[in-house]
């Protein structure tokens, strides 16, 4: 099926999210759509799926002029969309999601059975191991949109759109993906491909059609070079790689000793773990995701409940105290999920500003809250962290995920920090804001402040650590300079220590690279 958007113009008030957007994806065509997060790529696709009424123009289908009153109608004209944000019910089994709103009737009843007949034909047919009868929510996120697609593809989607879809996915999960899109394409489905991923765009798609502020400014070949792409993504030319200058370290100023976490079925997710960061040192943490990270940082923050061992910030033991007690310390903290740990998406942005503060001078004690000085400091937030809103009192779930990923780096980085700490600071962040951010994070170390950054990104934690700690299985294999080879910590990432990375690596073993593409290096 040949899609055609000619003049889409879609308005909210007078804010102009698409600007007179022509694209043509051919059949059987992964076509890419890049650009920053709030560019207007995710509303475009909301137009085309019928959630949107445009304001302006119209949508061809093989050449024949459509409109759709709702997601229904899309559907039945055989586009399918795959959110960034999955809408699944999570109690629900995968057959039940699928067949929702298009239930399988025999006679008076549901036909279940040929509901999960479905499932397993189309599971079977790309190799996505899919249960019908797995429930949703025990499922791994990779599953999940695999049971996603599934959904559209049972109701005949001969259009797919895929809105970030890498955007909550393992390395292992994204390259999963990437070959069910090569195969969806090769059997004739037109997929079109929302990302800001410059790597995975080049390694994917057909023709990359680039957007900026609702406009299209560009195309380009999957061939272009990844800053010619970050340059029209921007608009400006963009630091892909920067050089961090040497910073004078100071005292230990974290001590970490044998540190472990038990969950709630009795496995150490973090096993007699041991380090140090020292003033004015960014201390990478890398590794597959689940594999301890998630836990050490909450068992720093307060956050785990079964923690042993010792964690020292200077003469503080931070073991058994409370997160705010570990926030009043003198500790910022980003989490790894915004949207769930870091943000009440119907406040304001001035009030997610001062979440952690705002029964604290100067914004306001336990009666009250100093509403000026709150909008005051928002403001300057606003403006010194470059936050895209149309105003303070903006809800901040009405940001792009960049802009709120700024919000949440701002309020931890704007108290008096003894230690700062981000887990997967730039997850589901353009590359313009990713440039900010880790200009941000070197400028904290170069303060003095002690950093621990936690990132299943090997180019983020490669650019940005002095010193990076491994973990695999709840425990670190060993810790090594920053400036080690990718190739040695993607065998660490697999199992390896150190020692046996660096020996296999320099060996020049073929085995090395199949255990490393087994273990989904990050590429």
């Amino acid at each position: 099926m040949k899609l055609e958007l000619q003049g889409i113009t879609k308005r909210f008030g007078s804010f102009t999210a698409n600007d007179s957007i022509d694209l043509v994806v051919e059949p059987g065509e992964i076509h890419s759509l890049l650009g920053e997060n709030g560019a207007g790529k995710s509303t475009l696709m909301n137009v085309l799926y019928g959630l949107y009424q445009p304001d302006g123009g119209r949508i061809l289908l093989d050449g024949k002029p459509v409109s759709f009153s709702g997601p229904g109608d899309a559907m039945a004209a055989g586009i399918g969309m795959v959110h960034q944000h999955f809408m699944l019910v999570p109690v629900f089994t995968v057959a039940e999601n699928v067949a929702l709103g298009h239930e399988p009737t025999k006679g008076p009843m549901l036909d279940m059975a040929t509901a999960r007949a479905k499932v397993r034909e189309i599971s079977e047919r790309f190799g996505f191991d899919i249960n019908p009868d797995s429930v949703v929510e025990d499922l791994p996120v990779g599953a999940q949109q695999r049971v996603e697609i599934i959904k559209a593809l049972s109701r005949r989607a001969e259009v797919l759109v895929l809105d970030e879809p890498t955007a909550v996915l393992t390395p292992q999960e994204t390259d999963e993906l990437m070959q069910i899109m090569k195969q969806l394409r090769d059997e004739g489905t037109s997929i079109v491909f929302i990302t800001h991923k410059l790597r995975e765009v080049r390694a994917v798609a057909d023709r990359i059609t680039v957007i900026r502020r609702g406009r299209i400014v560009g195309t380009a070949d999957p061939s272009a070079e990844q800053s010619e792409l970050a340059n029209l993504m921007v608009g400006r030319s963009v630091a892909l790689q920067f050089d961090k200058e040497e910073a004078p370290t100071g005292e230990t100023a974290v001590s970490v000793r044998d540190l472990t976490v038990v969950d709630d079925a009795g496995l150490r997710t973090v096993d007699n773990v041991s380090f140090d960061v020292r003033e004015g040192e960014i201390l990478g943490i890398a590794g597959v995701q689940g594999n301890g990270q998630t836990e050490l940082t909450e068992a720093i923050m307060g956050l785990q409940k079964n923690v042993w061992g010792s964690i020292r910030l200077g003469s503080t033991e931070l073991v058994g105290r409370s997160t705010k007690q570990v926030l009043d310390a003198g500790v910022g903290f980003v989490p790894e999920d915004r949207t769930h740990d870091a943000l009440i998406s119907s406040f304001s942005v001035a009030e997610n500003l001062v979440l952690d503060q705002h029964n604290r001078r100067p914004f306001g004690s336990a009666l009250s809250l100093r509403l000026p000085r709150i909008r005051k400091h928002a403001q300057e937030q606003v403006e010194e962290f470059d936050i895209r809103t149309s105003g303070t009192d903006s809800p901040v779930g009405s940001l792009s995920g960049g802009n709120q990923q700024k919000v949440v780096m701002s309020r931890a980085l704007s108290r008096d920090l003894s230690l700062f700490i981000a887990a997967q600071p730039t997850r589901g962040v353009d590359v313009g804001s990713i440039e900010f951010l880790h200009r941000r994070i070197i400028a904290a170390r170069s303060e003095g402040t002690p950093v621990i950054i936690v990132s299943t990104e090997l180019d983020e934690i490669s650019q940005l650590s002095d010193r990076i700690a491994v973990m695999y299985r709840g425990r670190i294999l060993g810790i090594v300079p920053g400036d080690e080879s990718r190739e040695v910590l993607g065998l660490m990432m697999a199992g390896y220590t150190a020692e046996a990375a660096r020996a296999e690596v320099a060996s020049g073993s073929t085995l090395a690279n199949e255990e490393l593409a087994a273990e989904g290096d990050i590429a």
